[in-house]
């Protein structure tokens, strides 16, 4: 049984005078089946004071024949790890990063120089909010660019910085962990990556079905919906069903409702 651990939820000051690992959080955790106890865990980001989550449901699978297991959150990072031995194999950040990536580890060293006002990015809605999705060579990934900014440091997670929210979706090899295309979206991508033969689904919080070549990344469809989306799609057969009812944020209003479309033929 394998499992994306969520974030221990301190203040920048509790990071920088009382640091430490706080397992097992941010973290993969393998556990055995039949007897519950620990296999191996990998915690992506220690000591954090930033809300981040690896709560992405983790994803096994394959590379190179390899059993992995693939996890990440809302730090904007895709992990790999080997599923036998929770090894890491690569790590590759997604989304927007403003350099801050590393200033929990800093801090959980005594290294820390950190003062406010403090923006980082990913911020605390930012990153990998929603699950991805691997088929056949890649993992694709919608990630989510949105800053935050302490202005003291006792807060938690600080403030979100104005309205410019924005995303990407990217496929990643699953192999190397190279990037091997990214397209921008200007609104958070919050449908979850879902695949159904050569198309990536996902919806935009503005309230958005988009439809991207599995290949090269192409929006080939948008269909507005008639109102913003805050939650996974789901396929079935040839048909894609959308839940619609979120903020007030787009175009759309109205009820909220489920909607369901008619995929063409593969």
């Amino acid at each position: 049984m394998t499992f994306g651990i969520g974030n221990p939820y301190q203040t920048m000051a509790s990071a920088i005078s009382s640091p430490g690992k706080l397992l097992y959080s941010d973290s993969v955790v393998k556990l055995n089946a039949a007897t519950g106890k620990l296999r191996w865990f990998y915690q992506g980001v220690s000591n954090d004071f930033k809300d981040y989550d690896m709560q992405a449901s983790p994803i096994s699978t394959t590379a190179n024949g390899t059993p992995v297991i693939i996890g990440g959150g809302k730090m904007g990072i895709v992990y790999e790890m080997n599923a036998a031995s929770g090894k890491l194999i690569w790590k590759t950040p997604v989304g927007t990063h403003n350099g801050h990536d590393n200033d929990s580890t800093k801090a959980l060293k005594g290294h820390s120089k950190l003062t406010v006002p403090y923006t980082y990015e990913p911020g605390a809605l930012g990153g990998i909010l929603t699950n991805m999705a691997v088929a056949g060579n890649a993992v694709y990934v919608a990630t989510c660019n949105f800053a935050f900014r302490f202005t003291n440091t006792d807060q938690v997670n600080g403030l979100n910085v104005g309205k410019k929210i924005s995303g990407d979706i990217e496929a990643l090899n699953i192999v190397t962990g190279k990037i091997e295309w990214m397209t921008k979206v200007n609104s958070l991508p919050l449908g979850a990556a879902t695949v159904s033969n050569n198309l990536v689904f996902t919806t935009l919080i503005s309230g958005e079905l988009l439809a991207l070549n599995r290949t090269t990344g192409a929006i080939v469809l948008t269909q507005q919906l008639p109102r913003a989306t805050n939650s996974p799609i789901a396929i079935a057969g040839n048909t894609v069903i959308i839940p619609a009812g979120g903020p007030k944020y787009g175009k759309g209003s109205g009820p909220a409702q489920i909607i369901a479309y008619t995929l063409p033929p593969a």
